[in-house]
C-alpha cells in the first residue's frame, strides 16, 4: 500500500508564496505520475498540476500557469508544489495524488493513491 505524506500548508497573505511537499512511502511502480489537486468549500476537487516521475514532463491547469511549479526530487522521493503570487481564490485543501503509468490525467478518478490533504488559506 502506498501512503502519501503531505506538508507545507498554512495561512498566508495574497502575493505570498508557499511550498507544499509530498513524500510517497514507496514508489513500487516502474513509472508513475504525481499530481496536486485542490478542493475549495462548496466546489468539486480540481486538478492543479502533475508531473511524470520519469522524464519530469509537467502539465498545469490554466489558472496556475506561471505561478505554480511542480517538481520532484528523485533522491528524496518527494514531489513539491511551489506556489507563488498566491491569490484568495487559491484557498483550498490541497491533495497530493499518485497514479501508475505515464499519462498525466486531469481527472480526479484516475488517481489511485491520495494524501490526507493540507489546508492553504490565502487572505486578501
Amino acid at each position: 500500500q502506498v501512503q502519501l505524506v503531505e506538508a507545507g500548508g498554512g495561512l498566508v497573505q495574497a502575493g505570498d508564496s508557499l511550498r507544499l511537499s509530498c513524500a510517497p512511502s514507496g514508489r513500487p511502480f516502474s513509472d508513475a505520475v504525481a499530481a496536486w489537486l485542490r478542493q475549495a468549500p462548496g466546489h468539486e476537487r480540481q486538478y492543479v498540476a502533475g508531473i511524470r516521475w520519469i522524464g519530469g514532463h509537467t502539465y498545469y491547469e490554466d489558472s496556475v500557469k506561471g505561478r505554480f511549479t511542480i517538481s520532484r526530487d528523485d533522491a528524496k522521493n518527494t514531489v513539491y508544489l511551489q506556489m507563488n503570487s498566491l491569490k484568495s481564490e487559491d484557498t483550498a485543501v490541497y491533495y497530493c495524488a499518485l497514479r501508475r503509468g505515464a499519462v498525466i490525467s486531469t481527472e480526479t478518478i484516475m488517481y489511485e493513491y491520495w494524501g490526507q490533504g493540507t489546508q492553504v488559506t490565502v487572505s486578501s
